[in-house]
């Protein structure tokens, strides 16, 4: 075998346990975002939260017809969500491309860009079929409220976290 085949052959295991990774993380962040959004769906009401933890945290049902912490919600058109469905598929899929072709990426950095197209994907299957998000984890103190959130934005928020804690290393790595 030449050399050019082993490093083709090389290049493709490279490129298969890239994909694995990636379609484990995503179907994973995806199906307990959705079995979550689905139960969330059908035991709770907006109206009536239930306290788990009192002046604290509470799972509410929020339909979220914006994106990250309820931004552009107040603007009312239909074609808003379609907008941002698409916006969302659009990213999602370069940074599917960025994460099969670039060559240099460190696990930590695949794992972050896998969980926020996991979460990117979970919160657009509910764009989809809601033109809104299902958020339900309602955390406070008094009368001052975090936005609620779901299990996909929990993905974005970590893998981003990732993302960013992978370039402080790499910034250390170059010194």
């Amino acid at each position: 075998m030449s050399i050019t085949s082993q490093n083709k052959l090389c290049g493709f295991a490279s490129l298969r346990a890239k994909l694995v990774l990636l379609i484990f993380v995503v179907i994973l962040v995806v199906a307990l975002d959705q079995w979550t959004k689905m139960l969330a769906f059908q035991q709770l009401s907006p109206i009536y939260p239930k306290r788990i933890i009192d002046g604290f945290f509470s799972l509410t049902l929020v339909m979220n017809s914006g994106v990250a912490f309820g931004v552009f919600s107040g603007i009312e058109s239909s074609l808003k969500a379609w907008f941002l469905l698409g916006l969302s598929g659009i990213t999602a899929g370069l940074v599917i491309l960025f994460y099969l072709f670039e060559k240099n990426l460190q696990i930590l950095t695949r794992l972050g860009l896998a969980l926020v197209v996991g979460g990117a994907i979970g919160n657009m299957i509910d764009r989809w079929r809601y033109e809104k998000v299902i958020d339900f984890l309602d955390f406070y103190w008094k009368n001052y409220h975090w936005p609620a959130f779901n299990i996909a934005d929990c993905a974005i928020s970590i893998g981003v976290t990732l993302l960013l804690i992978d370039a402080l290393f790499s910034l250390r790595r170059r010194k």
